[in-house]
């Protein structure tokens, strides 16, 4: 009977979900439109649905043994995704606790992507053996996943790491999903590089393939498109979002002293682009007890499968740190 857990991974546009063995082998996928369902109830339903769908499309016998579930605004310590702002149900849902219930008690564990993709790079990726390391999310919006002794870092209420919601501009700065200015989030995301790209492209007449893209309908793609190809201006938005990203890394060196830290999502999938004034920055910045000390690298992680890779991780550390639970109360 071969052990396999579900990998879960959820944002405001898509749910994509597979199973997992403990090497990270995806022995099956799918994914659906999150705001297909208006109710949450019928949400984790069609989770279910949709896992169990899978389960039957394999031919070897198994057992899903836990599931993890990546998501916006989540708490470890409940199991509920808390007040998220890009998903259509508000408030407090208890998604942990309603998916057990529906998969007869089945351990379900749930967390933040950042988290999720932490664990997936401690057990899956190139963190395999450290015990501090953070990985960094550069998607739509800025995540943090911080490992400190081999755990991820909660803090008292499950929210602790929001790297992504630090100050790095004290005047003028961007306005922030989260209500403030200036956070790192409005400027090292794939929002944030997109919208130095805007404000580069304001009032110039440098020659620049950007200008033939409508401004409503540029991405974060586009301008990693562009700058491979060397165009200036996309190349000098990579150069300032690295800048603020290296800064700010800097500072996260200084309260956690890592081994290591990995770039993952989106923004991270224009590789040097990004990774190189981001080391410049941070080297720049760091306190001299920590210069060449910290790597600064990519995620090793597949970036499509990533996020439930993640996931699956966070399933797997749980029944680990279960197993171990019940070992030792067998000694004492």
């Amino acid at each position: 009977m071969k052990n396999l857990v579900a990998g879960i991974d959820v944002d405001g546009i898509q749910t994509t979900f597979a199973l997992v063995d403990e090497f990270g082998k995806i022995y099956a996928k799918g994914s659906f439109p999150t705001s297909d369902h208006k109710e949450f109830k019928n949400y984790v339903a069609r989770i279910k649905e949709e896992i169990m769908a899978l389960s039957g499309m394999l031919d070897i016998p198994h057992d899903i043994s836990a599931i993890g579930i990546g998501a916006p605004n989540s708490n470890y310590y409940t199991g509920d995704i808390e007040n998220a702002a890009n998903l259509i149900w508000k408030g407090r849902l208890p998604l942990a606790q309603q998916l057990s219930a529906m998969f007869g008690n089945k351990p379900v564990v749930v967390t933040n992507d950042a988290n999720a993709a932490a664990i997936g790079e401690m057990i899956y990726g190139g963190a395999k053996g450290m015990k501090h390391f953070a990985v960094v999310t550069l998607g739509t919006g800025l995540g943090s996943g911080i490992v400190v002794g081999g755990n991820v870092l909660y803090g008292h209420d499950g929210f602790a790491g929001e790297l992504g919601h630090i100050k790095i501009v004290k005047e003028n700065g961007r306005p922030c999903g989260c209500g403030r200015k200036g956070c790192l989030e409005c400027y090292a995301s794939s929002k944030g590089l997109r919208r130095t790209a805007v404000e580069l492209l304001e009032g110039k007449n440098e020659s620049t393939r950007l200008k033939n893209i409508p401004i409503e309908e540029l991405t974060s793609k586009d301008i990693a498109f562009a700058a491979k190809a060397g165009d200036p201006v996309a190349k000098k938005a990579f150069e300032i979002t690295g800048e603020y990203l290296g800064e700010a890394l800097a500072n996260l060196i200084a309260l956690i002293s890592p081994e290591a830290i990995f770039l993952s999502g989106g923004v991270a999938n224009a590789k040097e682009l990004i990774l190189t004034p981001t080391k410049r920055a941070m080297e720049k910045n760091v306190m001299p007890l920590w210069k060449g000390k910290v790597k600064l690298t990519l995620s090793s992680l597949e970036y499509e499968n990533a996020p439930i890779l993640g996931a699956a991780a966070l399933a797997i550390k749980e029944i680990q740190k279960k197993n171990t639970t019940v070992a030792r109360r067998k000694i004492f």
